[in-house]
């Protein structure tokens, strides 16, 4: 069972300055890795204060620096935003200097503002994200390539850096969409899901989604698909702490369906503004469904969506909002002290009574 810290890097006014935001990210990676996460995962989102991570690749090259054995991952690479031969020379040399342990998550992305702005149709990313799935693996795996699309045209080219991993980084696929998952089954990538805020009926439909699409693309979900599941979770016998997390959880689901419902409002042309939404759920609903709470209520909850989902692995969102950063890094090891050994022991324990 693999953990997991998903880095948002969320700016909810300007008490945060971007620098302090960015240093958050750098310092919880850290952490992580000192704690035993097997992963560490950077959002990319542009031109508001939802996430301040333009560049999950040049986030990953900068702490690799600073970190030896965790793994880093894009969470996701928005692929029609870039031109595909500099993002397969930015893989080759983020893979080089993390090392090979690059994980690269890839999506089409959702959120019109930043299409708007890169210039490009968001209604053509489906398309777009395709060519750029086309064009991958021969770009990370051939000396040589060429590749003719509707919109991505590239002549025989070669990239210089090459990938440590052979033969090439794990890709992960994220979106909503079954046949854009279907086709991440069917050329063996693995997968990031999201229950959002749901309870357990969330989980049991997500698995029986996700069970449709490897069944009709041939695959077995258990024995053929690697998958992760992103997660928010908070472990406190404070009762304002985990408060204060379901306050900055709930902030990011406003600020996220906003922009993808394309309702968002600025008053100054940057920083979204909150607004409560029809969809909102309490603090009591949002404790009945998300494993937060003691430590033991966390491991329990934990256990049971693992049990339901079967997962190979969680990623933990550990960036949300304005949350106090000293007391996320407290949070970041006593997951890595408690929590993951636990639950470890535990589906260690269940597997092989299976």
């Amino acid at each position: 069972m693999e953990f997991g810290v998903f880095l948002l890097a969320q700016q909810r006014g300007y008490h945060q300055s971007s620098q302090q935001v960015i240093n958050n990210s750098i310092e919880q990676t850290v952490m992580a890795e000192q704690a035993g996460f097997n992963s560490a995962w950077y959002a990319e989102h542009h031109f508001n204060n939802y996430s301040l991570s333009p560049s999950p690749l040049m986030t990953i090259a900068h702490v690799a620096a600073k970190t030896k054995k965790i793994r880093l991952g894009s969470a996701v690479c928005i692929l029609p935003l870039y031109h595909p031969a500099r993002l397969l020379a930015e893989i080759g040399f983020v893979d080089t200097v993390s090392n090979g342990r690059l994980d690269l998550g890839v999506g089409s992305g959702y959120q019109e503002f930043e299409f708007e702005r890169f210039g490009v149709n968001i209604a053509e990313s489906g398309a777009i994200y395709n060519e750029f799935m086309d064009i991958l693996p021969m770009g990370l795996t051939q000396k040589t390539f060429e590749y003719h699309g509707k919109y991505l045209d590239i002549p025989p080219s070669s990239i210089a850096v090459r990938c440590i991993q052979q033969p090439a980084p794990p890709i992960w696929v994220t979106s909503g969409n079954p046949a854009t998952l279907g086709r991440g089954v069917r050329e063996n990538h693995n997968l990031f899901v999201t229950a959002l805020l749901g309870g357990n009926e969330a989980m049991t439909l997500l698995r029986e989604r996700l069970d449709k699409v490897a069944e009709d693309n041939g695959k077995d979900l258990d024995r053929d698909v690697k998958f992760g599941l992103l997660r928010c979770a908070y472990a406190s016998d404070n009762a304002s702490e985990v408060d204060a997390y379901l306050d900055n959880a709930r902030f990011q689901r406003r600020i996220s369906e906003s922009l993808k419902f394309r309702r968002a409002h600025t008053e100054d042309g940057y920083m979204v503004q909150e607004i409560p939404s029809p969809t909102d759920m309490s603090f009591d609903q949002m404790k009945q469904n998300l494993p937060v709470g003691s430590v033991n209520q966390v491991i329990d909850k934990m256990l049971e969506e693992i049990s339901i989902l079967k997962p190979k692995l969680v990623a933990i969102q550990t960036q949300l909002g304005d949350f106090d950063q000293r007391t996320m890094l407290k949070q970041i090891e006593l997951w890595g002290s408690k929590i993951i050994p636990a639950i470890r022991k535990e589906v260690g324990e269940l597997t092989v009574a299976a």
